[in-house]
């Protein structure tokens, strides 16, 4: 069953609600429609990542604030950096208590599978709603036969990077291939317009070293999990990164998340890979950079297709809860159109779909620099690369196994073969 707004607003109204088309007259008939009946006095503490666009972060806690007062229960909302979700929400799966969901990054859901509430429910009802899952949302929220998560939205890392001084490097598109994005690099760099992306521990952005590694060839694990790592396309990747590393602002060693937003809004740094984030900003705070920027997708490598991992923010229910009904009831609400929509526009392109309908949403052609970030969710990998997503690539994305593969050899605190025979050392020992 579809829960448009106006639909379930005539059908509020029959119940007597005011039909005014509020949030608050469509969350009230959206729950007595829902078929999750919520638990009387619920409370429900919730763990999610810090905004980095504050109009989604608004919209957000209004459907919050909706949701409760239609339910009559509790929601109390924990922002933490990205950094600090998965250990948070760690300690309070072995404990079982403290939180009953976490919204947080990429696979962290199947880190303790057995701790995740069953909510293929909730995906089978918003999937028929809504036009059906894309294939990744099928890959970060099942484990087996069933969903443990629900795949809420997606962060692209696109390139950004700005006009003029591209155009003045010789580049009057951005580079399509790896090749052509090295040239790229050096000529930005000897023109005192640098570019420049983390490798340090950045939960998001520092994750483009898998692009660069699949980019080549290389894989952590193969299509039967079996450790691969050690291998001339892994070489050959990291010799990029190296290159790539000697033109770039220096520092990036030690970049977190913020770390590339801030230089690139301050006027230091010309390229890099983000969200959307750095765009919405500017338009606020500096239009003269937001109008001398664009986005794109990252380049291809040798591979000849795409390989593209984007930070996708599943949200996942303890079955330790005590309000399960609560909390599938609440995610299915987010996510229903008439709520999904309008916080999608809020976040300005910071948060793409899942869900196929919302192709549609017009935040994707309002503002052509926004389009890239449209199909994000459709052309991202997992963190399991060939092999498949489960506890083993989630601890291997945590532990940073292929970030600091790259970071200690880029950096020359380890040779090539040392930096490989490391970095498949401690992935053998999660894959063992």
């Amino acid at each position: 069953m579809t829960l448009d707004r106006r639909s379930i607003l005539k059908g509020g109204a029959a119940l007597g609600l005011a039909g005014t088309g509020s949030l608050a007259d469509f969350a009230k008939a959206w729950a007595q429609q829902s078929p999750w009946k919520v638990e009387q006095g619920a409370t429900l503490n919730l763990l999610r990542w810090k905004r980095f666009v504050e109009a989604e972060d608004v919209q957000f806690m209004k459907l919050v604030a909706a949701f409760e007062q239609a339910n009559g229960c509790k929601i109390n909302v924990t922002n933490e950096s990205y950094d600090d979700i998965q250990p948070k929400a760690s300690v309070v799966a072995n404990t079982g208590q403290g939180l009953d969901m976490v919204w947080g990054l990429y696979s962290l859901p199947h880190l303790f599978p057995e701790k995740c509430l069953d909510v293929t429910d909730v995906a089978d009802y918003l999937g028929k709603a809504h036009g059906g899952w894309t294939d990744s949302a099928q890959k970060y929220g099942r484990s087996g036969n069933k969903w443990i998560a629900i795949p809420i939205a997606t962060t692209g890392s696109l390139m950004n990077y700005r006009l003029a001084a591209s155009e003045k490097a010789g580049f009057k598109e951005f580079p399509k291939d790896t090749a052509a994005f090295l040239e790229y690099a050096k000529a930005m760099s000897a023109n005192k317009t640098p570019i420049g992306m983390a490798f340090g521990h950045a939960s998001g952005d520092g994750n483009w070293l898998y692009w660069c590694l699949w980019a080549f060839g290389g894989n952590l694990v193969d299509a039967n999990d079996k450790v691969v790592l050690n291998s001339p396309e892994t070489a050959k990747a990291l010799e990029y990164g190296k290159a790539l590393y000697e033109t770039f602002i220096p520092g990036t060693a030690s970049w977190n998340d913020s770390s590339n937003n801030k230089a690139f809004l301050s006027g230091d740094l010309y390229c890099t890979n983000n969200g959307i984030s750095i765009y919405v900003t500017a338009k606020r705070e500096n239009p003269a950079i937001a109008a001398d920027m664009n986005h794109a997708y990252m380049p291809v490598g040798p591979v000849g297709r795409p390989t593209e991992l984007h930070l996708s923010f599943p949200i996942l229910t303890f079955n330790f809860t005590k309000a399960p009904n609560a909390c599938k009831a609440f995610i299915a609400f987010m996510l229903d159109a008439a709520n999904f929509n309008p916080w999608m526009e809020a976040a300005q392109g910071y948060l793409s779909h899942f869900l196929l309908d919302y192709d549609k949403n017009p935040v994707w052609t309002a503002d052509p620099k926004t389009t890239p970030y449209r199909d994000v969710s459709k052309r991202t990998m997992t963190p399991a690369g060939l092999g498949t997503l489960g506890e083993k690539p989630a601890a291997a994305i945590a532990d940073f196994i292929v970030v600091d593969m790259f970071a200690n050899y880029v950096t020359g605190r380890q040779d090539l073969k040392t930096a490989m025979a490391g970095a498949e050392r401690q992935a053998r020992r999660i894959y063992r």
